[in-house]
């Protein structure tokens, strides 16, 4: 009962540094339905739905978060950072409530388009929320087995999720401020995290793969060497995942292991 066109997808790319091709924007015509992240992360899509895509209804994950479910600000913004609006993570897939929150502004959105198929889309809502609960078991396993234990990260991606499972962030806020303005972290400030790393001050170091440069694969090379346990994160649903769900199943039950629950 819907045409679904992805407009990013795949792991080779850092979406954040992603610029949209006139193709890209072809995409948007005629769409009915806009489904956002928000925030600066892809305020290019903003853009380009008011641009392209006027009438067509807009579901914002950041929006919801902040409880505004009547829209948002399309507005543009100077520059971007990965903090987002106000100091909010932008990584809104990585946030449990956010997933609940999108599937249900999404399924009313189309049932709004489309009242006929309504039942269609309800029944397409209970599969999703059913096909969540290893998810959520995960989730809750690791929040009994691992809560107060604590983790570094090389960038600001999984701190939600981390949030939910009740784990400590204890990545040196310089470093933190540096990684979400996209600028290279002072000397001082890795200095702070690799000292961090070597003394074993964390449990685990959660790694942005899809992230380049020489900082993070230090970071990476410091806790091999002091044995804390890395996890791999991607941004966008890694290759060969078969769904958001197994995608997020895998890493989180790499997490487990990492941190001993399992």
């Amino acid at each position: 009962c819907a045409n679904v066109t992805t407009v990013l997808s795949g792991s080779s790319v850092d979406p954040h540094d992603f610029e949209p091709a006139p193709s890209d924007a072809a995409a948007f015509e005629g769409a009915q339905l806009v489904v956002l992240n928000g925030g600066h992360y892809d305020e290019w899509a903003a853009k380009l739905a008011e641009s392209t895509a006027p009438d067509a209804a807009v579901v914002d994950a950041l929006s919801l978060l902040g409880g505004d479910h009547e829209g948002h600000d399309h507005e543009g913004h100077e520059g971007h950072d990965h903090e987002g609006e106000g100091g909010v993570n932008p990584h809104a897939w990585y946030s449990p409530i956010a997933v609940t929150d999108v599937a249900d502004a999404v399924t009313a959105k189309l049932t709004e388009l489309a009242p006929a198929a309504g039942d269609y889309f309800g029944a397409r809502h209970t599969e999703f929320t059913e096909g969540l609960a290893p998810y959520r078991d995960l989730i809750a396993e690791i929040k009994a087995g691992a809560a107060g234990k604590s983790y570094a990260a090389t960038e600001s991606l999984f701190d939600d999720m981390a949030g939910a499972l009740g784990l400590v962030n204890r990545t040196p806020q310089g470093y933190q401020v540096a990684a979400s303005n996209e600028s290279d972290p002072s000397p001082a400030d890795l200095d702070a995290f690799l000292r961090l790393l070597s003394d074993r001050g964390v449990d685990v170091l959660i790694y942005n793969t899809q992230t380049e440069g020489s900082v993070p694969e230090q970071l990476r090379a410091a806790a091999e060497a002091a044995g804390v346990p890395v996890v791999d994160v991607t941004e966008t649903p890694a290759p060969g995942a078969e769904s958001f769900e197994a995608w997020q199943v895998d890493q989180l039950t790499a997490l487990a292991e990492a941190l001993g629950v399992r």
